[in-house]
């Protein structure tokens, strides 16, 4: 969106009248993206291999969903197809669809490091350029957010093609910034550890849970409504003049090892 679109004049956060695509938006982080854009008022439309019991729904408000394999080319154009189609345009594009299962880089298969990058690096780029085709012809434009991770910056032992594939999603944006300027913008947003319905599979129970958020200096893991909130402001009229930049929602970061393990002398 750029600066002389003024449907939202009074309330830079309000997308009543907008269209957003969200990828993988039925659940965890992509859930939570999906309900903050719907309780700002915009028309939600998620995709993913297969419908969720339940679509997020806000008030009276309630998401679309479409069938999509993201790593399938033919079926990203039908889902952006089906978005116009439905609803005559498309200005907010969040490539959230993504993940990895833990895997020794020493051990994995060409074939399973190859379908990592597909899913978390190439299915974002292909996404990306059939949004930009229906955004270039709107006179509002557009805005694409990526969400990548901490593994971009920091070493990822067990994912390592994850963590690769979203580097290389942060740097695919601005370098797409750059090409698509001045009519679509282009983000990441870099997501910390969060809590999302599967927490417990990585970090443990609920003491397990308040453990790891203790390592963090804000005390907490993200909740999938904080990357929300970062994607509504990326998206929205205030971030008019931010693009092909990284936007870190971690709380801080992690505290370095060498802290605890320092025995310095007075």
């Amino acid at each position: 969106m750029n600066t002389t679109d003024n449907s939202a004049a009074d309330n830079p956060l309000d997308f009543h009248g907008k269209v957003v695509l969200v990828t993988g938006g039925g659940k965890g982080i992509g859930r939570g993206i999906s309900e903050r854009f719907l309780a700002a008022g915009a028309d939600v439309v998620i995709c993913g291999r297969s419908e969720p019991e339940s679509l997020p729904t806000v008030g009276a408000r309630q998401a679309l969903f479409t069938p999509c394999d993201v790593r399938k080319f033919e079926q990203v154009e039908a889902c952006v197809e089906y978005v116009v189609k439905q609803l005559g345009r498309l200005d907010v594009l969040v490539n959230n669809a993504g993940g990895a299962p833990h895997a020794d880089a020493a051990t994995a298969s060409p074939r399973f490091s190859e379908s990592i990058i597909q899913l978390n690096l190439i299915a974002p780029l292909n996404f990306s350029q059939v949004a930009n085709r229906v955004m270039q012809q709107q006179d509002s434009g557009g805005s694409i957010i990526n969400i990548a991770s901490v593994s971009t910056i920091r070493p990822s032992p067990g994912t390592a093609a994850y963590g690769a594939a979203k580097a290389g999603l942060v740097n695919l944006g601005t370098s797409l910034a750059v090409e698509w300027a001045p009519k679509v913008r282009v983000n990441a947003v870099i997501v910390g550890l969060t809590r999302t319905e599967q927490a417990h599979l990585h970090y443990g129970d609920e003491e397990g849970i308040a453990a790891v958020g203790a390592t963090i200096p804000l005390g907490r893991m993200a909740v999938p409504e904080d990357v929300g909130d970062a994607c509504l402001f990326l998206a929205s009229p205030m971030a008019s003049y931010v693009s092909g930049t990284s936007f870190a929602v971690h709380g801080g970061g992690e505290k370095p090892a060498f802290l605890d393990a320092a025995n310095p002398k007075d």
